[in-house]
């Protein structure tokens, strides 16, 4: 999520996720001084080998899907009404939101709200508000200095790309404990995680530009990465894409999208079964600069534009299906939610004037 310049503010569980209290390491071996990340080829120190000519793409790896969102066996039609779809506003008024996470089970939304940057450090402080249906809004967690949402695959813990603590971290939903997902990269700091996907045997995927790193030390070398985190490693996906934004997986688990902001580009990563991922390729040239995205039940790709205020929707071969109104610029992030999962709730707005939005589609989505 980048801020308006004006601003000044650049802005597994099938094991558990959270670790309480203890930061994830990088592949390094503990005692041995950390290495200095090197400078790799496109697709990073994660790449996997890419399928040999006449060999399938097809992987055979866990669901990137949030287990019980996408029912196997089943056919959709389009997913928009139309073309051009407008959403609706639910209430402005907002500093500036990102990162919406529908909790199904308890029926609410919730998102991150971020003020304007504070303090010597210069980072922006973020507080998790709900949304309950029909129209209630209220604060869930004061000072969770996050970003983008994500749930763990038992639905009981956020995951949550923290940009306070420059981390990624887990909030329990019933008791609000704080766990840490991961901390570092080979002992060095993460710029300001940004967004993050969940994989349906709790492997994590996330984005690091520099956007929320405030006055910070840079301990990444200028780099701006997207990271995984599997069995409490972290490993290096790709540092060489500039200010990776959005990131989202496939309802098959097969491939990786992560919106280059700094490009305006969506590229996409073949993901393989133990969750590594191959070379990057473009899935769509974009415009109007990545934000954050999600995924429906279909495999088509929502992505928000922080220039021109709208969600792009994209079948997941690239064609463009059609975009989605918002708010008049700073479209942010996007989740699907509701009962049967088709309301796709956006975030959108002006800084100050940060809204939240809605829209009924065709086909049922992820929660985040």
């Amino acid at each position: 999520m980048p801020v308006p310049p004006r601003d000044r503010q650049r802005r597994p569980l099938r094991s558990p996720i959270g670790v309480p209290d203890g930061p994830a390491t990088g592949r390094h071996r503990a005692g041995q001084p950390p290495a200095r990340p090197a400078r790799r080829r496109p697709g990073g120190p994660d790449t996997a080998p890419a399928p040999s000519a006449g060999q399938p793409a097809a992987l055979a790896g866990p669901p990137g899907a949030p287990p019980g969102v996408c029912p196997t066996g089943t056919g959709y039609g389009p997913p928009l009404p139309s073309t051009s779809v407008t959403a609706t506003k639910i209430r402005g008024g907002f500093a500036f939101l990102e990162g919406p996470v529908w909790i199904a089970d308890r029926g609410y939304l919730l998102f991150s709200d971020m003020a304007a940057a504070t303090g010597s450090e210069w980072v922006q402080p973020s507080t998790i508000r709900r949304f309950t249906p029909p129209a209630t809004f209220d604060t869930f967690l004061g000072n969770a200095g996050s970003n983008g949402l994500a749930l763990t695959p038992d639905g009981q813990q956020l995951v949550a790309a923290t940009h306070d603590q420059r981390s990624v971290s887990t909030y329990r939903l019933d008791n609000l404990a704080r766990g840490v997902v991961a901390g570092n990269y080979q002992g060095r700091a993460f710029n300001s995680p940004n967004d993050v996907a969940v994989r349906s045997d709790g492997v994590v995927y996330f984005t690091d530009p520099n956007f929320q790193r405030g006055n910070r030390p840079d301990q990444m070398g200028g780099r701006t990465s997207v990271f995984r985190v599997s069995n409490g490693q972290v490993s290096l996906v790709d540092d060489a894409l500039r200010q990776p934004n959005g990131i989202a997986l496939s309802p098959d688990g097969g491939t990786l999208y992560v919106g280059a902001y700094g490009e305006n580009k969506i590229y996409k990563y073949a993901v393989q079964p133990d969750g590594s991922t191959g070379p990057r390729s473009v899935f769509v040239n974009y415009v109007g600069g990545p934000d954050g995205g999600t995924i429906d039940c279909a495999g088509n790709v929502y992505w928000t534009s922080g220039g021109d205020g709208l969600v792009h929707v994209y079948s997941p071969t690239g064609s463009q299906l059609g975009t989605i109104r918002s708010g008049p610029s700073g479209t942010t992030n996007v989740a699907f939610g509701g009962s049967d999962r088709r309301t796709l709730f956006v975030t959108s707005g002006r800084t100050n004037d940060s809204g939240l939005y809605s829209v009924r589609l065709n086909v049922p989505g992820y929660p985040y």
